[in-house]
């Protein structure tokens, strides 16, 4: 390939879901600053290739919904401040990504017009056009709906093309490859084997969702620098789920 000449991609329109404990790193909570300054330079590298980059993140280094109930919290309430912590990522995310040259907005799900964008969806779709990477806060802006469903629910709103759930594992296996070293990994699984199986591959809700409107969802490490890159340019990595 010849020097300035982009490669075809595969995919125009992604969005990316991760969670909240990628950032920590091996950190028990935070935010890890080689963590999120390498998962920076592989969103800037897609976005560079004029892909449109969507980006879902969670909230669970600072803190979970559902650890609300053993702090004696209301779940409502926990899921409420569990979205908040999802913004503190959103605006640290925001932050290294501009830092390196990349337009980003952040959306928000609940108001913070100090910070943020209310989610507006053609408003997401305009900047995705003009090449910002958007970054959506706050999950739906509901309870008990996880940031895997608001994952889902942005893809097919924005019409992205696949939604990249990016993982510290490189693909689905059939068992837990943690506890199981005979653990497989399938290149290739369908929507109902993922809810048949119970593969933790994301809530049945966000997978639901996905499976009837036909949205693919690729599993793979986003730990794994030029990983992302790969994917959008065709590359067989991490494990597809679809119809």
């Amino acid at each position: 390939m010849s020097e300035g000449v982009r490669p075809e991609v595969r995919y125009k329109r992604i969005l990316l879901k991760l969670s909240g404990e990628i950032l920590a790193g091996d950190k028990s909570g935070g935010i890890d600053a080689e963590i999120i300054n390498a998962l920076v330079r592989q969103i800037r590298e897609v976005a560079d290739l004029g892909v449109e980059v969507g980006i879902v993140i969670g909230g669970g280094n600072i803190f979970r919904g559902v650890q609300a109930g053993s702090q004696g919290l209301d779940r409502v309430t926990g899921d409420y401040m569990g979205m908040l912590a999802t913004a503190i990522n959103a605006l640290a995310l925001q932050d290294r990504l501009e830092a390196e040259g990349v337009d980003t907005r952040v959306l928000s799900a609940i108001e913070m017009k100090e910070i943020s964008e209310p989610y507006i969806k053609r408003r997401a779709t305009r900047h995705l056009e003009k090449g910002r990477v958007v970054i959506f806060a706050c999950g739906t802006g509901n309870p008990f709906f996880t940031t895997d469903t608001a994952a889902s629910l942005r893809a097919m709103e924005i019409s992205a093309e696949v939604l990249l759930k990016g993982t510290k594992v490189d693909a689905v296996y059939d068992s837990d490859p943690v506890k199981n070293k005979d653990a497989k990994p399938y290149r290739e699984i369908s929507f109902m084997d993922v809810l048949q199986k119970g593969l933790r591959v994301m809530d049945t809700a966000a997978i639901s969702l996905c499976m009837d409107n036909n949205l693919p969802i690729i599993v793979f490490n986003v730990g794994v620098e030029g990983n992302l890159r790969g994917i959008v340019c065709g590359d067989r990595v991490g494990t597809l789920v679809q119809g």
